[in-house]
């Protein structure tokens, strides 16, 4: 079996964002940067999950694999859980690294780090994360501070949240957890730019901006 498989997930339609993984973006769509990108790990094969005839078209274009995905697999009607179990099912590799197209602003430096960290670390999934030190509120009750004794914002607790762009997690253990973070997660921290994940019209052109900002960058 395959030491690493990378996974491109894709759906064929988007809900906020019409065709969002196939319109013009930066030149190229997000799907063909992220098949691009992803051709340059270290990773043994790599597969697009889809349930678009379209986007088979272009991994076969691109040189890539793929799996056709089951209807119900693409639907606002399976759980992430049911998604995630059956990602294991489908993809025959040991470990999986899982590239959103929705994120790309995640460098090739931190797939190669994710990379290295997953296989040092005594881990079984690996998830890119944000660091989140806001106010925060639930139910009108603070949540991480106490509103008479308000700290600077630079004191709040350091909370972290999971964005989900940069996931390596292993098989067995995500068919067990049937999740990307298992019993034995590591974090690895990404910067804003890289926790962007495009889900509106925003979104799309604020990732759009940036991305053209850090190609300038990388072509100095």
């Amino acid at each position: 079996m395959k030491k690493l498989v990378a996974v491109i997930p894709m759906r064929a339609g988007s809900q906020r964002v019409r065709n969002k993984n196939f319109k013009p973006f930066a030149s190229k769509s997000l799907f063909e940067h992220k098949i691009e990108l992803v051709k340059q790990l270290p990773v043994d094969d790599i597969i697009v999950n889809t349930d678009s005839d379209y986007a088979i078209d272009i991994a076969k274009k691109l040189g890539v694999n793929y799996h056709k995905r089951e209807p119900y697999f693409a639907s606002s009607e399976c759980s992430n859980s049911e998604y995630h179990e059956y990602l294991a099912e489908v993809t025959p590799g040991e470990n999986i690294l899982i590239a959103q197209v929705t994120a790309p602003l995640i460098t090739k430096e931190s797939y190669i780090n994710a990379i290295d960290e997953f296989f040092y670390h005594d881990c079984n999934s690996l998830m890119s994360v944000k660091v989140v030190k806001e106010f925060l509120w639930h139910h009108g009750k603070a949540v991480n501070y106490d509103p008479e004794n308000a700290p600077n914002s630079q004191n709040l607790p350091e909370y972290v949240a999971p964005t989900f762009g940069l996931v390596i997690v292993n098989r067995k253990a995500m068919l067990e957890s049937r999740n990307f973070i298992c019993s034995k997660p590591h974090f690895m921290k990404v910067n804003q730019q890289e926790a962007i994940d495009i889900d509106t019209q925003v979104d799309f052109d604020f990732a759009e901006f940036m991305f053209k900002k850090q190609a300038l960058k990388t072509d100095v």
